[in-house]
């Protein structure tokens, strides 16, 4: 893996708001953290031993890269307050969201729509397999809070919704 394709995952996992991620190949083992506090990534490049013994792995190579800051901040506690009466759908698994069955039709939900236990919010594409998330409540979706065709982490939430 070159420095280009490192710089490019290094991009991609600041674009996508993952707070960690982890790469190991043959020789080469890469993990990225992004701390929001500095809104910094790291890049930590490291070579592993092609034999059986295992010493611990040492640096080869550290990147940083400053990034943009991903949302902005709004009043946390006005918003905490407002969003504490909503049921939070989150993520069952990690892979890309997608909001409509294929790109020429509708998508499953938009903010304002009743929906019921077993309605089809989106589709989560994880290793090639598409899989429908439905919904365990019923209510009226207040907000969507995942973008179409962005990456989603295990447990991130996804919609709101007003079970009144």
């Amino acid at each position: 893996m070159d420095l280009k394709e490192i710089q490019n995952l290094i991009k991609f996992v600041a674009k996508s708001g993952a707070s960690e991620v982890k790469l190991e190949m043959e020789d080469v083992k890469i993990t990225i953290r992004t701390t929001s506090e500095e809104n910094k990534e790291t890049t930590i490049v490291q070579q592993m031993p092609l034999g059986n013994a295992v010493p611990a792995a040492q640096p080869v190579a550290q990147v940083q890269q400053t990034a943009a800051p991903v949302a902005a901040e709004t009043s946390a506690a006005s918003s905490e307050e407002d969003n504490s009466k909503y049921i939070t759908i989150k993520s069952p698994i990690i892979g890309t969201l997608y909001r409509k069955p294929s790109p020429d039709k509708s998508n499953f939900i938009e903010v304002g729509d009743s929906i019921k236990e077993g309605d089809v919010l989106c589709i989560i594409e994880a290793m090639k397999l598409f899989n429908e998330i439905e919904s365990e409540v019923s209510g009226k979706i207040v907000k969507v809070l995942a973008d179409d065709n962005s990456p989603v982490e295990f447990d991130q939430p996804l919609f709101l919704v007003d079970p009144s």
